[in-house]
C-alpha cells in the first residue's frame, strides 16, 4: 500500500504577511517561534484557569475573621460582601469545591481522548479549536455576573465543557514541540519552556485580581479574551511540522513531557531498506494491555506518587487565594485583590523550583532522589507557612515562595523520571503505543488526584485550615514513600558506579 504524500501547508498568516514566508528563515528561527507560540498558548490556558480560585472569596460566604483556626460562616444577607448565590450559604465552600471537581474531572477524562484525536487531525486547527472553546466558555462563566445567574447547574455545566476544551491544549503543544525537537534538544531550554504553567498562573492571578473590584465577571472575561486572541495568533502562525515550510528534521523520537504525555509518536528516520523499517514499525505499534502496563516495573509507584503530588499542587492552585483572603497577616485581613496578587508568589517559587530541581537532577543524575528530597523538604515548609505565615508580610511571602519552590519543583521531575525509567525497560523499548498506554495510566491517575484535592479542601476547610494542611502534608509524605524503592535503586546504582562518593559497593 502506497503512503499518501502530504503537501506542505504553511499557516495562513504566512500569506497575510508574505515576509514571514521568506526563504531566509532558518530552522532555528522556526524552532524559536514554535517555542514562543506554544509557551504563550499554554500559558494562556493556565491563565484562563485561575479566575475560579481568585473569585472564590467573593462568591463564597462571608467568613467571620475573629477565629483563624476554624471557619465560621455568616449567612446574613447584610453588607456588600455576602457572596453570590448559590455559593454564599453555609455550604458555599462545598459548592465551590464541586466546581473544581466538575472542571478537573472533565479535564482528566478529556486528556485520554485529546491525544488520540490530535494524532488524526491538524494540530494547529485542533489547538485553535481548544483555545477558542476555552475562551468562549470562560467568558460565558463571567457573563453569569451581569445576567444575574444563581443556578448551580449552569456553573457546573460550563465548567465541565470548559474542562473538555482545556484538555486539548497539553497534548497539542507538546506534540508540536516534539515535532521540532528531539531528545538531543532537551535540557535547560525545555525546563524553561515547562514554566509556562506557572507563568500562566501568575498572569491569570494578576489580571483576575486587578479587575475584581469592578465585578467578579471581569475576572473571567479578560482571561477569556486573552486566550481567544492567542487562539487566533496560533491559527495564523503556528507551524506544526518542519515539512510544512520545506524543512526536514531527522531523528525524532518519542519524548516525555512534564505532564507525563508523549511528545510525539514518530519513528527514527533511517536510511535503510524498506523491509527492516516496516518490521520495526510493526513491532513499535504492538499494543499493550491495560493490566499488563500496570504490572511493568515502577509504573504503579510513579502513578500513585503523581496522584498525591498533583493533589497538593492543584489544591494550592485553586484554594491559595481563598486561604490568604481569610487568614490574617500581622493581624490584618487582606483584600480580595491583594490576596489574589499575593498568591502569585507561590507560582514564582514554582518556576524557580522547576529550574532548580532540573539542574540538580541533571547534576547528580538521579531524578527520583531529587524528587523525594524536594517532597520531604516541602513538608516542613508547609508546616512553617501555616504556623508562621501570619506573623508578618515578609514571613508570609518568604515561606510561600519556598513552599511553591519545593512543592512544584519535583512536579516535572516525577514524570521525567518515569520517562527515563520506562525508556530503559526492554519490555517496551521502542514501543510507542505501549509507552502511550503507560503514560496515560500515570497521567490519568495523577489527574484523579488533581480533581480530588480541591474537592477535599472545600469540605475539610470548614473544620479549619489546620486540617487542610494536615491532608497536604500526609499526601506529600505518601508521595515520597511511594518512590523509596526507586530511590534505593538509583542510590545503589550510583554507588556501584562510584559516581557519588568515589567508592562502590559489591
Amino acid at each position: 500500500m502506497q503512503a499518501k504524500t502530504l503537501t506542505p501547508a504553511p499557516p495562513p498568516g504566512f500569506n497575510v504577511f508574505p515576509s514571514h514566508n521568506s526563504s531566509h528563515r532558518t530552522l532555528t528561527f522556526y524552532q524559536i517561534s514554535v517555542l514562543l507560540l506554544t509557551f504563550t498558548a499554554y500559558a494562556s490556558f493556565h491563565a484562563s484557569r485561575k479566575p475560579p480560585s481568585i473569585v472564590k472569596s467573593v462568591l463564597g460566604p462571608q467568613i467571620q475573621p475573629h477565629n483563624t483556626t476554624s471557619l465560621q460562616f455568616d449567612d446574613s444577607p447584610m453588607g456588600s460582601d455576602t457572596g453570590w448565590a448559590p455559593f454564599n450559604g453555609s455550604d458555599g465552600v462545598h459548592r465551590l469545591g464541586e466546581l473544581d471537581l466538575a472542571f478537573l474531572s472533565a479535564y482528566s477524562i478529556g486528556m485520554y481522548f485529546s491525544g488520540h484525536i490530535g494524532d488524526r487531525m491538524d494540530l494547529r486547527l485542533f489547538l485553535t479549536f481548544g483555545m477558542l472553546g476555552s475562551g468562549f466558555l470562560t467568558v460565558v462563566f463571567g457573563l453569569g455576573y451581569w445576567l444575574k445567574v444563581h443556578i448551580l447547574g449552569f456553573f457546573l455545566l460550563v465548567q465541565v465543557f470548559c474542562g473538555f476544551f482545556q484538555s486539548i491544549g497539553w497534548p497539542c503543544v507538546v506534540s508540536v514541540v516534539g515535532n521540532w525537537f528531539g531528545k538531543s534538544k532537551r535540557g535547560l531550554i525545555m525546563g524553561v519552556w515547562n514554566s509556562h504553567t506557572s507563568v500562566g498562573n501568575i498572569i491569570g492571578s494578576v489580571v483576575a485580581s486587578s479587575v475584581l473590584g469592578f465585578g467578579w465577571g471581569w475576572s473571567f472575561v479578560l482571561p477569556g479574551i486573552l486566550i481567544l486572541v492567542m487562539g487566533i495568533v496560533v491559527y495564523l502562525f503556528l507551524v506544526v511540522n518542519p515539512e510544512d515550510v520545506g524543512l526536514e528534521l531527522h531523528g525524532k523520537e518519542v519524548e516525555m513531557s512534564v505532564e507525563g504525555m508523549p511528545l510525539v509518536h514518530s519513528e527514527k528516520i533511517e536510511s535503510g531498506e524498506e523491509g527492516p523499517v516496516q518490521s520495526e514499525n510493526t513491532d513499535s505499534l504492538a499494543a499493550i494491555g491495560f493490566l499488563e502496563a500496570w504490572r511493568l516495573p515502577s509504573v504503579a509507584p510513579f502513578a500513585f506518587c503523581l496522584f498525591f503530588s498533583k493533589l497538593v499542587a492543584y489544591t494550592f492552585l485553586y484554594w491559595l487565594p481563598f486561604y490568604i483572603r481569610h487568614t490574617a497577616v500581622a493581624g490584618v485581613h487582606l483584600s480580595h485583590k491583594t490576596a489574589g496578587i499575593l498568591s502569585t508568589i507561590f507560582d514564582v517559587g514554582g518556576v524557580t523550583g522547576g529550574v532548580l530541581a532540573g539542574y540538580v537532577s541533571d547534576m547528580i543524575e538521579a531524578r527520583a532522589v531529587t524528587s523525594v528530597v524536594f517532597l520531604l523538604l516541602s513538608i516542613p515548609a508547609l508546616i512553617f507557612y501555616r504556623i508562621y505565615g501570619s506573623v508578618s508580610m515578609l514571613t508570609n511571602v518568604s515561606l510561600m515562595f519556598f513552599s511553591g519552590l519545593l512543592v512544584n519543583g519535583p512536579y516535572s521531575l516525577i514524570t521525567t523520571a518515569v520517562s527515563a525509567d520506562l525508556g530503559t525497560q526492554s519490555l517496551i523499548k521502542g514501543n510507542s503505543r505501549a509507552l502511550a498506554t503507560v503514560t496515560a495510566i500515570i497521567d490519568g491517575t495523577g489527574s484523579v488526584g488533581a480533581a480530588l484535592g480541591p474537592l477535599l479542601a472545600g469540605y475539610i476547610s470548614t473544620r479549619g485550615w489546620n486540617s487542610v494542611f494536615f491532608m497536604l502534608t500526609v499526601s506529600l509524605s505518601l508521595a515520597a514513600l511511594l518512590l523509596i524503592r526507586v530511590v534505593k535503586a538509583e542510590i545503589k546504582g550510583k554507588l556501584n558506579e562510584g559516581k557519588w562518593l568515589g567508592w562502590s559497593i559489591s
